[in-house]
């Protein structure tokens, strides 16, 4: 089917209690793997890049090769830009063919994090494409970015007038999570999640994902997120695959043979996190 925007997907999720898995991707394999996954547990999906990945390749790159396998799909698939650098970078993926975009000025102090949300809410709306922003800082590393953890959590009331004031599609927030893999237990407040809940009417999602337990990415899709994010443990999972395939086959010189291994590893991590995030079965008719 057509590729879909990310705005019913995430108002379903949020009516029926579970979370939308968003994927990072990084090569073409990674594409068909998680559209694979997708199709195999009947799943919604969401495909996302962020700014450091399109230096690598450009949106309508990425774009174009969502949008192919998206045509064969029988699973509403979205393609996302993950962590938006700016109003500039959203324009060009909405015009290359992006359904779903996401402006990062968590960074910035209150008021301007409001300014550039509006700014490029108001500017993908004219255009049907919802816009996700971020509100309070996952910490850890964000492309080549280390951000630091002082003033990472997220204010319930500040979510509710930062939702009101922007007219984003959905928020994400910061309740203890990092980017990356945690070198530590991670402790998530997720009674400070639930208090958000409560004052904010969109979808909440949770970045930071990777190397969360099971049981912490339900207490959070419990209390209220919708779309959950996972990009580090997939890149391991591919290139730890690839690393295994030439260990034992240190004279294949075929690309296709030792990606194809990659692949399939991403299938299997990405069907995981999609059963523990609940959105197994919720694309069936």
């Amino acid at each position: 089917m057509a590729l879909v925007t990310s705005k019913q997907m995430l108002l379903d999720a949020q009516k029926g209690h579970y979370a939308v898995g968003a994927f990072n991707a990084e090569n073409m394999e990674m594409v068909q793997a998680i559209v694979q996954a997708a199709e195999e547990l009947k799943a919604p999906v969401m495909i996302q890049t962020t700014g450091g990945t399109l230096k690598y390749a450009t949106p309508k790159m990425f774009a174009n090769m969502v949008k192919a396998v998206a045509e064969t799909a029988s699973v509403p698939v979205c393609i996302h830009l993950d962590h938006g650098p700016s109003f500039d970078m959203a324009v060009k993926c909405i015009v290359a063919g992006y359904t779903s975009v996401m402006i990062d000025g968590s960074k910035l102090p209150f008021e301007e994090n409001i300014a550039i949300s509006k700014k490029v809410a108001d500017m993908a709306a004219a255009v049907g494409i919802p816009t996700e922003a971020e509100l309070g800082k996952v910490g850890g590393k964000e492309d080549d970015t280390v951000s630091s953890g002082d003033d990472i959590y997220t204010d319930p009331q500040e979510a509710k007038e930062f939702a009101e004031r922007t007219g984003i599609s959905s928020l994400a927030v910061g309740i203890g999570t990092a980017h990356g893999f945690y070198k530590g237990t991670p402790v998530l407040d997720v009674n400070r999640l639930a208090e958000i809940r409560e004052v904010v009417d969109v979808p909440l999602v949770l970045h930071g994902a990777s190397g969360l337990t099971d049981e912490q990415v339900r207490s959070c899709v419990e209390r209220g997120i919708c779309k959950v994010n996972f990009a580090t443990e997939l890149r391991k999972a591919y290139t730890d695959a690839v690393k295994k395939y030439i260990a034992e086959d240190p004279d294949v010189f075929d690309p296709k043979k030792y990606q194809a291994a990659g692949r399939a590893a991403v299938v299997e991590q990405v069907k995981y996190r999609m059963t523990v995030c609940g959105c197994d079965g919720k694309a069936e008719n």
